[in-house]
């Protein structure tokens, strides 16, 4: 009885095993090299609500307010930009930018709610 439990408890592995010792005794254990935290879930959620924040951009804003959200939050590529350099894009005012993005953070904010994330 004793090997035949012993058998099936063979291919089992335990994070707190020993994989080697290095120079000053001190032991290398799996879950040092494994982790434990397990992210997969909220990266997939965090993915798919970046996918549906690209969609809503292009969707629920003009295009205007579309391009001064990519650029002042670094989206599609855009590295992030101040609402001066924005502003010195389209030859506004910082004020002005600035109302745009309040106005288009507004309407996302918005339709964000509609599919349910806030």
């Amino acid at each position: 009885m004793h090997f035949r439990a012993q058998r099936k408890l063979q291919g089992e592995v335990s994070l707190s095993d020993t994989i080697e010792t290095d120079g000053g005794g001190d032991a290398l254990y799996l879950l040092d090299v494994v982790g434990t935290d397990d992210t997969m879930l909220s990266d997939l959620q965090d993915k798919e609500n970046r996918l549906l924040i690209r969609k809503l951009v292009q969707q629920c804003l003009t295009e205007r307010e579309a391009d001064i959200i990519r650029r002042r939050y670094g989206l599609d590529g855009h590295t992030p930009q101040t609402q001066r350099q924005v502003a010195a894009r389209y030859g506004i005012s910082r004020s002005y930018v600035s109302r745009i993005e309040k106005k288009a953070l507004e309407k996302l904010e918005q339709a964000m709610q509609a599919h349910g994330i806030s």
